[in-house]
């Protein structure tokens, strides 16, 4: 299982208000219980909280990757948003996040959970594709540069 095939061009979100690290986890939320039936929103928030409350999932430059397993996941979710103003997500350098890579997966997914993840750090820890993904204008072109950014780190 590749992170293009559970990253559709609608969950790649751009210019997403964020205020806060708990808002931005609270819209992430919503937003991926809106489309998929079988997750509740406060559910997803909790296990996301839960999971924060472990260690910050800000890995630097500017980079998050908030993830959590849920029981009502029936198949790993990805989303990427594109913040429109840097927040503090209490990341290992200190430094505001703009760039949230969101994962969930079900319950018993270990391996692919732990495969995923580090497609999505592998991904998020090249500072071209970083700088790329800032540039972004619309949604369209923010999922476009993140399929390519995929593409190429899965080809090398």
């Amino acid at each position: 299982m590749t992170l293009e095939t559970i990253l559709p061009p609608e969950r790649a979100l751009f210019d997403v208000p964020g205020g806060s690290k708990k808002r931005v986890l609270e819209f992430f939320s919503t937003f991926i219980a809106q489309n998929t039936p079988s997750l509740d929103s406060q559910e997803v928030f909790s296990r996301l909280v839960g999971r924060e409350r472990l260690g910050s999932t800000g890995i630097g430059n500017g980079v998050a990757i908030p993830h959590a397993r849920s029981p009502h996941c029936h198949s790993p979710v990805a989303a990427f948003l594109k913040l429109a103003e840097p927040i503090d997500f209490d990341a290992i350098d200190g430094e505001p996040v703009d760039l949230v890579f969101v994962l969930l997966v079900p319950e018993e997914a270990d391996d692919t959970h732990l495969s995923l993840l580090s497609q999505v750090a592998s991904v998020m820890n090249d500072a071209d594709t970083r700088a790329r993904l800032r540039k972004c204008e619309s949604q369209r072109e923010l999922h476009e540069r993140l399929i390519e950014a995929i593409r190429r780190q899965s080809s090398a």
